[in-house]
């Protein structure tokens, strides 16, 4: 996305976004490092990679109608940071905490217009953290739907011990388990959808894969757990692609 010059002068005067964004971190006496830049959109779009391997770089780019700066910053597949701004100083302080590894609650306060969700503070702490958090706002979710069946399932599921180790998600009110606390998540467990009438479909791994269809929550998920593979859970931080480059 190209910059506006009315919008991002100071954009258009450094030559790109990653230029700007360095002339603003030497103002404020902060380091970014060797700030990345795009080749077909150098005025929309920067990163700064973090000294944490752990961490993607901390991604910045322009908005259209408004002068915005949007952040985003990711890790092992959990969205850590997200927030916009249109002060570009701001930008280069949260570029710089993120750089360092600095801890979440430290990127906030040097930058308080950075957002940081639950989760997000969860996955500080641990993959067992992420897998709690995301099981209570599944069963938030799924108390307050209209959707029939969906909170009968979501709480047959939890009831699992087995299950309730492993990342619980909603997607269009199906029931998936991920073996992984980041996305892309693992794809390798059945799911659950509610018909409504009180019956539920089994599928899968694969989508075109009918195991079965139930008349309880219950059932449904007693399918399920029969089909766990060996050694399911508890979930780990990393995404599907770390279990397929694992040896």
């Amino acid at each position: 996305m190209t910059s506006d010059s009315e919008l991002y002068p100071d954009v258009e005067s450094a030559g790109s976004l990653a230029a700007a964004l360095e002339v603003a971190a030497v103002k404020l006496g902060v380091d970014l490092g060797n700030i990345v830049s795009s080749d077909s959109d150098p005025l929309g779009w920067a990163a700064v990679a973090s000294v944490d391997a752990r961490r993607d770089p901390f991604s910045i780019m322009v908005g259209a109608v408004e002068r915005w700066f949007i952040v985003t910053g990711w890790s092992r597949g959990v969205e850590l940071v997200s927030g916009a701004t249109p002060d570009l100083g701001e930008v280069a302080k949260a570029a710089s905490a993120w750089r360092r590894g600095g801890r979440l609650s430290e990127i906030q306060r040097t930058a308080p217009f950075v957002e940081i969700s639950e989760k997000a503070y969860a996955h500080e702490r641990g993959p067992a953290d992420v897998v709690a958090v995301q099981w209570r706002l599944i069963r938030q979710a799924a108390r307050d739907s209209s959707v029939e069946g969906v909170h009968a399932l979501v709480e047959a599921a939890h009831a699992r011990q087995r299950l309730r180790r492993l990342l619980p998600v909603l997607s269009h009110w199906s029931l998936h388990f991920s073996m992984c606390t980041g996305y892309p998540y693992t794809w390798n467990i059945p799911f659950v959808d509610p018909l409504g009438n009180g019956r539920y479909r089994v599928s899968g791994p694969a989508r075109d894969v009918d195991v079965d269809e139930v008349d309880s929550a219950d059932a449904a998920i007693a399918l399920v757990v029969a089909r766990l593979p060996a050694g399911c859970g508890p979930a780990v931080e990393g995404t599907a692609h770390d279990f397929l480059s694992a040896p």
